[in-house]
């Protein structure tokens, strides 16, 4: 049996089914953080993610230019090899 599957017998709501919602909002309360500070931090996280993805993006935007560039240059890439002398 699953641990979906077992009725919840335990607690003070032992008949009720509990939102996930309704326990991280308790748990939060419980351990003194502030629902507004939580929720600065979540955006911030969220723009910080979002400030990560648009600059891989231009990354790859501009690897992707530079291989256009130097596509028929032959198989190094646009790179010359080194003259050397051998004795």
């Amino acid at each position: 049996m699953s641990r979906r599957d077992r009725p919840s017998s335990e607690g003070k709501d032992a008949g009720q089914k509990r939102r996930a919602c309704c326990m991280v909002s308790e748990l939060l309360e419980e351990s003194g953080i502030d629902r507004e500070h939580v929720r600065r931090v979540r955006k911030q996280v969220l723009q910080g993610i979002i400030l990560l993805c648009q600059w891989q993006l231009e990354r790859m935007d501009q690897t992707q230019a530079r291989a256009s560039a130097t596509e028929g240059r032959g198989a190094a890439g646009g790179r010359r090899g080194r003259n050397i002398s051998v004795e």
